[in-house]
C-alpha cells in the first residue's frame, strides 16, 4: 500500500486529533498503531516530524507576529510548481478575508512545500491550513471558520 505523509496526516486528525485526545501522550503508542493500520513506519515518523515542525516554528516565530503586516507574497518557482494558481489564490483570499494573517501563510506554504507530493491540490491545501490553524494559539475562530469550509466542502467562490 502506497501512502504518502499527507494520507497518514488525514488519518490522525480524523482519528486522534480532537479535543478528546492529547496527540502528545503517548507517541510510541500511536506509531504503533498507526503502522498496524497499514501504514509504513517512515511514512508515520514523517509525518510525526511534521506535526512537529509546526510547534516549532510556532515558538520562532511568535516574537515576529507583532510585526506582521499585510504583505504581498511572491511565489518561487518550485512554490508555483508545487501550488496552483487556484491554490495561490486561495492563500491569498484566506490572507485578505483575515483567516490567515502573513505568519500563518508562511507556515502553510513551508508545511505544503515540506509535503513529499509534487503537487498540492486545493482539497489538500485546505486541510494543511486546518492543521496549521489547529496549532495556532488565538486563531480558533479561523480554526471553526476553516474546518466548517473544509468539513462541509464548501466552495468559497474564488475567481
Amino acid at each position: 500500500m502506497k501512502e504518502s505523509v499527507f494520507d497518514v496526516l488525514m488519518y490522525l486528525f480524523n482519528n486522534y486529533l480532537d479535543d478528546e485526545y492529547e496527540l502528545n501522550t503517548d507517541q510510541d503508542s500511536l506509531q504503533g498503531i498507526l503502522t498496524h493500520a497499514g501504514f509504513a513506519e517512515i511514512q508515520v515518523r514523517k509525518a510525526f516530524d511534521w506535526l512537529e515542525s509546526l510547534t516549532y516554528e510556532e515558538i520562532i516565530e511568535v516574537s515576529n507576529k507583532s510585526q506582521n503586516k499585510i504583505s504581498h507574497r511572491i511565489f518561487n518557482t518550485y512554490e508555483m510548481e508545487k501550488l496552483s494558481t487556484e491554490c495561490r489564490g486561495l492563500l491569498s483570499y484566506l490572507e485578505q478575508t483575515g483567516i490567515l494573517d502573513s505568519h500563518d501563510r508562511e507556515l502553510v506554504v513551508d508545511r505544503v512545500m515540506a509535503l513529499e507530493s509534487d503537487e498540492i491540490d486545493i482539497y489538500q491545501l485546505k486541510w494543511v491550513v486546518l492543521m496549521v490553524l489547529m496549532n495556532q494559539p488565538g486563531k480558533e475562530d479561523a480554526f471553526t471558520w476553516m474546518e466548517e469550509v473544509v468539513m462541509n466542502e464548501t466552495e468559497l467562490g474564488l475567481h
